[in-house]
């Protein structure tokens, strides 16, 4: 998979879909405020998962990427830990699961227009520097979110890791999994070699989902379990 140069038809393609994504999400930003008149949060969803939609549609048709999916898609009430090598997979979640909720860095609801609508959609705030409290802060959020029996997403390593890293898991993961009390459904992706940067390559990103990983096992055990699962697809 690992080339040193693009293509001439890879460099226009990806010209092209970087063109057609920062256009569709500006579009849909002027939009969501107008979606979000009203405490309804459905003019959100409906907005965030277009977005999702056209990011996957822009992969496929304007990239020429293939995205596999092996094994059982998670649904309900569950923690979803994915491995994160691009921007790709963050914004496809909505896509790939029925209506998760993100565990992702606090800035994220800054942002103009996308901010609000992310946290009305249910994006829960990471705040890294907070310690103590800002888990307990996350550990209420997603309890509410797991009662209204949606899947909690987490990239457990914190960040964008390139293709082939696997550094220890972030220390609040597990704290997490310890007193949410949820099944993990650990998930790796190979998206980094072809999506990573603004340069895409074709090819085939995959999705392997591993074995879902019981409540209640010690520290050392799920991080382990979790870790070589979600790095399943970096050898």
């Amino acid at each position: 998979m690992k080339r040193t140069s693009l293509s001439m038809g890879e460099i226009l393609r990806s010209i092209l879909f970087n063109l057609f994504f920062y256009l569709v999400t500006f579009i849909l930003g002027l939009i969501l405020p107008f979606a979000m008149i009203g405490p309804s949060r459905k003019g959100a969803v409906v907005i965030c998962d277009l977005w999702s939609n056209l990011q996957r549609w822009g992969v496929v048709h304007i990239c020429g990427v293939k995205v596999v999916v092996e094994g059982q898609i998670p649904s309900g009430s569950v923690f979803v830990a994915v491995k994160h090598e691009a921007m790709f997979e963050a914004v496809d979640m909505p896509t790939f699961l029925d209506f998760p909720a993100v565990f992702a860095k606090v800035e994220l609801l800054k942002l103009p227009s996308w901010g609000p609508a992310a946290a009305r959609y249910g994006l829960v705030p990471v705040e890294r520097d907070q310690g103590a409290k800002a888990l307990r802060a996350m550990l209420a959020a997603a309890r509410k979110l797991s009662q209204e029996n949606r899947p909690l997403v987490i990239f457990p390593e914190g960040t964008r890791m390139p293709h082939g890293e696997k550094p220890a898991l972030q220390a609040g993961f597990a704290g997490l999994y310890k007193m949410i009390g949820l099944p993990v459904v650990p998930v790796a992706v190979n998206s980094g070699p072809l999506l990573r940067g603004f340069w895409k390559r074709r090819g085939t990103v995959t999705y392997r989902i591993g074995e879902t990983i019981p409540p209640g096992l010690p520290r050392e055990e799920v991080e382990a379990r979790v870790h070589a699962a979600i790095n399943a697809l970096n050898d």
